[in-house]
């Protein structure tokens, strides 16, 4: 049987000749402008999601009593012998701040993880 299909050409359109790969790698290592871009923004995507996380958590915060003063009869109500206001407080706020650490050491890790492979991806091509 013979194959008269085509065959398949790999098309570089342009090739870079002579031109210095940058190892990102080193880069880092070294401290260069390059490697310290790359660490800057880790650290701003760090810093964003921490202040998005902390936002929300001020925002349910401040919403616990800003409902208390918009609908008053809640304040009234109260689950063995506590009123649902401190009761909200005192125990459900702290797995709250637990649940927002954790979920800001997941994407944390998450955002090192993808800083590593593009770190390791650039070496790797060099």
């Amino acid at each position: 049987m013979t194959d008269n299909s085509p065959h398949r050409e790999r098309v570089v359109l342009a090739r870079r000749r002579g031109a210095r790969m940058v190892r990102t790698r080193v880069e880092v290592q070294e401290q260069t402008e390059v490697g310290d871009a790359l660490v800057r923004g880790l650290m701003r995507a760090q810093l964003g999601l921490a202040l998005r996380l902390a936002l929300s958590v001020v925002a349910i915060i401040v919403a616990i009593p800003v409902v208390g003063t918009i609908f008053p009869w809640l304040t009234t109500v109260s689950v063995l012998g506590i009123r649902l206001n401190w009761l909200i407080l005192a125990v459900l706020l702290y797995p709250l701040l637990y649940l927002t650490g954790r979920i800001y050491v997941r994407f944390a890790e998450q955002a090192e993880r993808d800083f590593m492979g593009v770190v390791d991806d650039e070496a790797e091509s060099s």
